[in-house]
C-alpha cells in the first residue's frame, strides 16, 4: 500500500464495494460488478491523484475524469460520494430512480463532478480526446508564453475504460489521433477485466490491446491484480506508481492496463458474466458482505469513520491544491490583464462587442456556393472570435473549414507539406474519423471554454450520428459543417448523395439543423448559431446557389428571418391561393415557380425554411403568420424525404421530394430529372389548390 494509505481507506474500499452490491440489489437491475472490483482503482485515483475542489465542482484548475465505461456509474458516484462532492448516501440508495442524482448512466449538467455523459461504450474515450486537446488549446489562448505542463491552465484528463470501450471502433480512431497528437495530459485506465455480458471477452476480442496502444504511440504500462498462480492481490501501490509515471510523461498520452477480477471478492459470482450487469442476488451479496468482514444481514451500512476519514483527507489534500492554484491564477491576471479579461469574457460564454460588424457581405446577382460562403464567413469571423477553432475529417478544402492564416493544431516537431504545425494552431485535422470527430467536439465543448465546428460531407454524417445525440443529449454548443447536401453532389452517385439524412437528423431532439438558400442566409445562420449555445449543423450546397438581391426595393425579404427558421421570402398583395415552403437549392426554382403563378393571376407566397427547429421554437402568433392556417393549399419543396413536411402541408397539401435514391449523373440534370423544377413545382401547387377547394 501507499505510504499514506491506513486502514481507514481500506475500509473506505470496502465500504464503497458493499454500497455498490445494495444500490443495485435495492433498484433491482444495474451494474455492480465493475463497480466492486474497481472500487480501490478508483479511490486511489480520486484520493491520491486527481486535482478537484469538493466545494467547487466547476474549478478551472482541476482535472476532468471521464467514466467512459459509464454502465458502471456507481464507480464513480462512489468515489464522488467519499470524496464529499454532493453526493449522499441517500442519492445512492435512489441509484437508478426517477430524479435521482444516481442515473443509471453518468448525465452531464446532471450530478456535481460528471463532466460528461457516458454510456455508449468507447464515446468516453473519445470524448477524453477533445478534452485533452482543448486543454493544450486553452493553455496556447491564455498562457502561450508559459511552457506547456507549467500553466495553471494545464491539467490531466483522466479515464476509465472497459473492455467493451476498446472493442468499439471510435475508441481506436480517436487514440489513434490522440497518440499523433501526442497529448500527454491525457490518461486512460484500462479495467482489462476479460469479462462482457456474453461472458469471457476471448469469444470476440483477444488482440494484445497494449501493442495496438503502443502502435498508436501510446506509453503503455500493465498492473496485474491477479497473479499466475490464480492468487488476486488489489495491489493499489503499484496502481499508484503507474499512474503518478503516466502524469509524468507529457509527451505521449497513457494507458494503463489494469488486470482485474470483476465483482471480487464476491462468492460463485466474481469472474462471471452473472455480475456485470445484474444484482447479485441475496446469497451472493451475503457472501461478499462475509468475505468483506461485514455484517452480511446489514444493508446501506457505513463505515462513518471511514467516510469522514476519506472526505477530510480528499477536502485537506484539495485545499492545498486550490490554495497554491489561487495564487499563482492572481499573479497571472496581474500580469495578464488582457487575458484575464477574455478568459471572464469565455467563462461568462459571450461574444466580443460589435463582433458581427465582421460578418461579410455578399454581392447580389453572384452565384456561390454556401460551403464557399461559409468559409468566407469562418475566415472574416476567426479575427475577432479566437475562441473558435474547428476542421474537417479530411475535407477541410471541401469543407472549406480551414481557417487562411493560422497554423494547425499538430504537436511540436509534426512535419507537414501544406501545413503549419503549432501545439496551440486553430485548424484542426481530424483524419478519415467522423465518429471520433464527432466525439472530440463534444469533449471541447464540454470542456467549455472554446466554440468548436468539424465538418465533412452530409452522407458521412451518418458515421458520427452516435456523438451528434450525445451533444443534443447534453445540449452541446458544437456546429456541424455538413457539405455537398443533396443530389447536386451529381457524378459521385448514389453513395455520396444524402437522400434521407435530413429527416434523419431533424428527429434528434434538440439539435438544429439550418440549410440556408443562399449566402445571405448562410451569414444569418453563422450569427444566431454562435450568438446561442446549443448544438447546431450547417447543411451546405456543393454546387453555386443564386444570390439574389434582398431587403427593401427588391422582391426578396432580407436574409433577418433566419434567426426565426422560416420567414415570408416572397409574398403577394393580398391573401395567398397557395403557400410555398422550401430549403436550401430548392428555394430557387420555387420562387421561379411563384412568378409562373403571378404570372396567371395566381397569388402564392415563398417561405424559406431554413431551420424547422428554430421555426418550431417560435410563439403562435409568429408561425401563423408566416404559415396562415386559413390558407390550405401549401406545397413543401426539398430534395430529401418528405417525412418532416406532412405536418406542415395538411391533407390539401403537396410535397415535391425525394422518396428514393439518386444517380451518378450531373447535378442540375437529377434536379430536372426528378421534378425540383419551376414547371412541376407549380403545377404540384395547382394540384393542392383544387385539393383545398
Amino acid at each position: 500500500m501507499p505510504a499514506s494509505w491506513n486502514e481507514l481507506d481500506s475500509r473506505a474500499i470496502s465500504t464503497a464495494k458493499i454500497l455498490a452490491a445494495d444500490a443495485v440489489e435495492r433498484v433491482g437491475n444495474g451494474h455492480p460488478g465493475a463497480a466492486i472490483s474497481l472500487a480501490p482503482a478508483a479511490y486511489a485515483l480520486y484520493q491520491r491523484h486527481l486535482h478537484l475542489d469538493p466545494s467547487d465542482p466547476h474549478w478551472l484548475g482541476r482535472d476532468r475524469f471521464i467514466l467512459s465505461s459509464g454502465h458502471s456509474s456507481l464507480t464513480q458516484y462512489l468515489q464522488l460520494y467519499l470524496a464529499g462532492m454532493g453526493v449522499e448516501l441517500e442519492d445512492l440508495k435512489a441509484l437508478r430512480t426517477e430524479g435521482a442524482l444516481t442515473p443509471g448512466h453518468p448525465e452531464f449538467g446532471h450530478t456535481p463532478g460528471v463532466e460528461l455523459t457516458t454510456g455508449p461504450l468507447g464515446t468516453g474515450l473519445a470524448s477524453a480526446v477533445g478534452f485533452a486537446m482543448a486543454e493544450r488549446f486553452t493553455h496556447g489562448l491564455l498562457d502561450p508564453d508559459t511552457p506547456h505542463g507549467q500553466s495553471i491552465f494545464d491539467h490531466c484528463v483522466y479515464v476509465i475504460a472497459g473492455d467493451g470501450c476498446l472493442q468499439e471502433g471510435v475508441s481506436a480512431e480517436a487514440s489513434s489521433l490522440a497518440g499523433t497528437q501526442k497529448l500527454g495530459n491525457l490518461i486512460v485506465l484500462w479495467d482489462d477485466n476479460r469479462i462482457s455480458i456474453e461472458g469471457d471477452t476471448d469469444i470476440a476480442f483477444s488482440e494484445d490491446v497494449l501493442k495496438r496502444y503502443e502502435s498508436y504511440g501510446w506509453h503503455i504500462q500493465r498492473v496485474d491484480w491477479l497473479s499466475e498462480d490464480g492468487s488476486y492481490v488489489e495491489d493499489v501501490q503499484a496502481l499508484d506508481e503507474a499512474l503518478a509515471a503516466a502524469r509524468e510523461n507529457t509527451e505521449q498520452p497513457s494507458i494503463i492496463a489494469l488486470r482485474t477480477i470483476i465483482g471480487w471478492p464476491t462468492p460463485e459470482k466474481s469472474n462471471t458474466g452473472g455480475i456485470h450487469g445484474a444484482k447479485l442476488g441475496e446469497e451472493a451479496l451475503r457472501g461478499l458482505k462475509s468475505a468483506l468482514g461485514a455484517d452480511p444481514d446489514a444493508h446501506f451500512a457505513v463505515d462513518e469513520e471511514a467516510v469522514a476519514h476519506s472526505r477530510r483527507q480528499f477536502a485537506q489534500r484539495a485545499q492545498t491544491l486550490r490554495a497554491q492554484w489561487d495564487q499563482r491564477f492572481e499573479e497571472w491576471k496581474e500580469a495578464n490583464p488582457q487575458r484575464a479579461a477574455l478568459l471572464e469574457r469565455l467563462l461568462q460564454g459571450e461574444l466580443p462587442e460589435d463582433w458581427e460588424k465582421a460578418l461579410p457581405e455578399f454581392p447580389a446577382g453572384k452565384a456561390i456556393a454556401t460551403r464557399s460562403a461559409s468559409g468566407k464567413v469562418l475566415n472574416a469571423i476567426a479575427p475577432v472570435l479566437p475562441e473558435l477553432w474547428g476542421g474537417s475529417a479530411d475535407l477541410g478544402g471541401s469543407n472549406n473549414t480551414f481557417l487562411n492564416g493560422f497554423t494547425s493544431f499538430l504537436p511540436e516537431g509534426t512535419y507537414s507539406r501544406s501545413f503549419e504545425a503549432d501545439p496551440y494552431g486553430r485548424n484542426l485535422h481530424f483524419g478519415i474519423r467522423e465518429f471520433a470527430m464527432a466525439c472530440a467536439m463534444n469533449g471541447i465543448a464540454a470542456d467549455g471554454l472554446t466554440r468548436v465546428y468539424g465538418g465533412t460531407f452530409f452522407v458521412f454524417s451518418d458515421f458520427m450520428r452516435g456523438a451528434v445525440r450525445l451533444a443534443a443529449l447534453m445540449d452541446l454548443p458544437v456546429t456541424y459543417v455538413w457539405t455537398h447536401d443533396s443530389i447536386g453532389v451529381g457524378e459521385d452517385g448514389p453513395t455520396h448523395q444524402p437522400i434521407e439524412h435530413l429527416a434523419s437528423y431533424r428527429a434528434i431532439p434538440n439539435l438544429a439543423v439550418i440549410r440556408p438558400a443562399d449566402a445571405a442566409e448562410t451569414v444569418q445562420a453563422w450569427k444566431n448559431i454562435l450568438e446561442q449555445h446549443h448544438p447546431a449543423a450547417l447543411v451546405l450546397s456543393r454546387q453555386n446557389l443564386p444570390n439574389p438581391a434582398r431587403g427593401e426595393g427588391n422582391e426578396l425579404a432580407d436574409a433577418q428571418g433566419v434567426a426565426r427558421g422560416a420567414y415570408i421570402l416572397a409574398d403577394c398583395e393580398d391573401t395567398p391561393e397557395v403557400i410555398f415552403m422550401a430549403t436550401g437549392s430548392e428555394v430557387a426554382p420555387t420562387l421561379e415557380a411563384h412568378r409562373l403563378l403571378k404570372a396567371e393571376g395566381i397569388a402564392s407566397r415563398v417561405v424559406s425554411v431554413p431551420c424547422l427547429e428554430w421555426f418550431e421554437s417560435q410563439d403562435e402568433a409568429y408561425r401563423e403568420s408566416v404559415l396562415p392556417s386559413a390558407v390550405r393549399a401549401r406545397v413543401a419543396v426539398e430534395a430529401g424525404i418528405a417525412l418532416p413536411w406532412y405536418r406542415w402541408v395538411g391533407e390539401a397539401g403537396r410535397i415535391v421530394s425525394l422518396e428514393h435514391f439518386g444517380e451518378s449523373v450531373d447535378g442540375a440534370r437529377l434536379f430536372e430529372k426528378y421534378g425540383f423544377t419551376p414547371e412541376n413545382i407549380a403545377a404540384r401547387a395547382r394540384e393542392s389548390i383544387a385539393a383545398a377547394h
